[in-house]
């Protein structure tokens, strides 16, 4: 059944936000009315939004593809929704779908702007889509070889996924570090080597951060053998962070690049768009392991105090999904 209004979550920096209920637009020929089903906050970009830490030069560069509102607020933003097609062409019709959509209950797009689930990919899970794509983009800027030795630092959602896609190359030898212990469990189930950064190899071929803090970032450059590269994958928003570009960072002829999902990887750019990245992501979800990755689930009412939670420095939340009626 279709319905004229729809509730969203609209993020007011710094530090607010409020469910608003609005108008939904005429379905026009051609375009899909979506139920959503589940949704996921980005613990990097949605926090760094809420808390008002977006730099004023990335405003343009940090709309979402369905925001409204301007940055720094108040803004709809959000980009990980789940849910099933309700009107629009009758071949659409029950599908589950993925959309680089924002937290709400329902909307209306062009069919264009939509995926289908694969029949092996859940909905619980495909929330992880568009964290899935900053990982095949990762993978795809710092193209890890056969038998590399491969260091992911941060075991949040980006660096597990990164790490596990990095431990099907053959021969390949992968550790993943975080600072908290207690994702020891998480190395299990994603199949790679969990170590605290006392624990570290060194003399690594490859080195990807993920850790969003300075700290990490030194240690990536640390752990870093002859010639070899750090990726870096965090985003720190408005905050100055300091790299420790003396001791043996010239000596070993170091490569520092940055990876991020908004451009497509020059190494794949001429024959890949936005749109075949996003359908490879969802079918990498068909594999179980990547449940470990969601840990905390929430109705969608709750939004607000479920933001105000994990913007806090000591929230340990990897993937908050985000339940709905």
């Amino acid at each position: 059944m279709t319905t004229s209004v729809a509730h969203a979550l609209w993020l007011r920096p710094p530090n607010d936000s409020a469910i608003i209920e609005q108008a939904l637009p005429s379905l026009q020929e051609g375009e899909l009315e979506v139920r959503t089903c589940f949704s996921a906050v980005s613990r990097g970009t949605e926090t760094l939004v809420y808390t008002g830490a977006v730099p004023a030069s990335e405003y343009a560069r940090m709309r979402a593809p369905f925001q409204e509102g301007e940055l720094p607020g108040p803004v709809k933003h959000g980009y990980a929704n789940v849910g099933v097609v309700e009107a629009g062409p009758g071949e659409w019709l029950g599908r589950a779908v993925f959309c680089l959509y924002p937290h709400q209950t329902r909307y209306r797009v062009a069919a264009d702007a939509v995926i289908a689930l694969p029949d092996d990919v859940p909905p619980e899970r495909a929330i992880l889509a568009a964290n899935m794509e900053t990982a095949v983009n990762a993978l795809w800027d710092a193209a890890p070889g056969v038998g590399d030795r491969i260091t992911v630092i941060g075991a949040g959602v980006v660096g597990g996924l990164v790490a596990s896609l990095c431990a099907r190359l053959p021969g390949a030898d992968i550790e993943l570090v975080d600072i908290d212990p207690r994702k020891a469990g998480l190395g299990d189930a994603l199949g790679v080597r969990f170590v605290t950064p006392a624990q570290a190899s060194g003399a690594r071929d490859l080195v990807i951060h993920a850790s969003a803090s300075e700290a990490g970032l030194a240690q990536a450059l640390a752990l870093a053998g002859f010639e070899a590269t750090v990726l870096e994958m965090s985003w720190h928003g408005s905050r100055e962070v300091r790299v420790p570009l003396g001791q043996a960072f010239h000596s070993q002829r170091l490569m520092l690049r940055s990876s991020q999902v908004g451009a497509v990887s020059p190494t794949h750019r001429a024959r890949w768009d936005h749109r075949r990245r996003l359908i490879l992501a969802l079918s990498l979800l068909a594999d179980a392991r990547f449940d470990a990755l969601i840990d905390a689930e929430a109705p969608f009412e709750s939004l607000p105090e479920v933001m105000a939670r994990l913007a806090r420095p000591d929230d340990a939340t990897l993937c908050q999904r985000i339940r709905y009626r």
